[in-house]
């Protein structure tokens, strides 16, 4: 008896939170997709109006945070707005492009061989970010087990390998002698490559 009341009260639960996640997943209406279009624009000008009183790479690094955000939180809408696995890997691509163009900024405060290994780790990030939200979305469309999303996942595993090689040899460039020989050499072995 215990135990039917508590399969009863589990299933109520789930009955509940069903219909209170089919609500929130309703479809957007237009009037509430542009007020919500209109908040982001907003916050967007705000946040950039943040980085007037800065100077030099700050500056240059706040509003390359603000763009971000912004392109962030339309994709966001417009994944809300009209849900698809298209939607969802164009939310993670802004996450990756947001993400990789502050990093860049970042890399601007640096000098010589630490700022190029800066953005060449910036850009295996990149890479494997977009590599992902690809792979996920070939996966969301055809099947998780399907050869495209089996041929995605392998080509975006190849793309974040060579950023990642790429920033290993760049961080070699920093030596010399037998030592860089050897770095070299420990990063063509680590990424397979000849």
């Amino acid at each position: 008896m215990k135990k039917d009341l508590i399969g009863l009260a589990a299933a109520l639960c789930l009955c509940f939170a069903g219909s209170a996640f089919a609500a929130d997943n309703a479809a957007m209406s237009k009037d509430a997709h542009k007020a919500a279009k209109d908040k982001i624009e907003a916050q967007y000008k705000a946040d950039k109006a943040a980085c007037d009183g800065m100077n030099g790479n700050a500056k240059d690094l706040c509003k390359a945070d603000a763009k971000g955000k912004e392109k962030v939180a339309k994709a966001e809408l417009e994944s809300q707005y009209l849900p698809s696995p298209k939607a969802d890997e164009k939310v993670k691509l802004a996450k990756a492009d947001a993400a990789y163009d502050v990093a860049k900024e970042k890399c601007d405060d640096m000098k010589g061989n630490a700022k190029d290994v800066c953005k060449k780790d910036a850009k295996a990030a990149h890479e494997a970010a977009k590599g992902h939200a690809k792979a996920d979305m070939k996966a969301a469309q055809k099947g998780a087990n399907s050869p495209a999303a089996a041929e995605e996942r392998k080509e975006a595993a190849k793309d974040t390998t060579d950023a990642q090689y790429a920033a290993a040899k760049e961080r070699c460039e920093a030596l010399k002698g037998d030592t860089k020989d050897k770095c070299v050499a420990d990063a063509k072995k680590k990424f397979n490559k000849s």
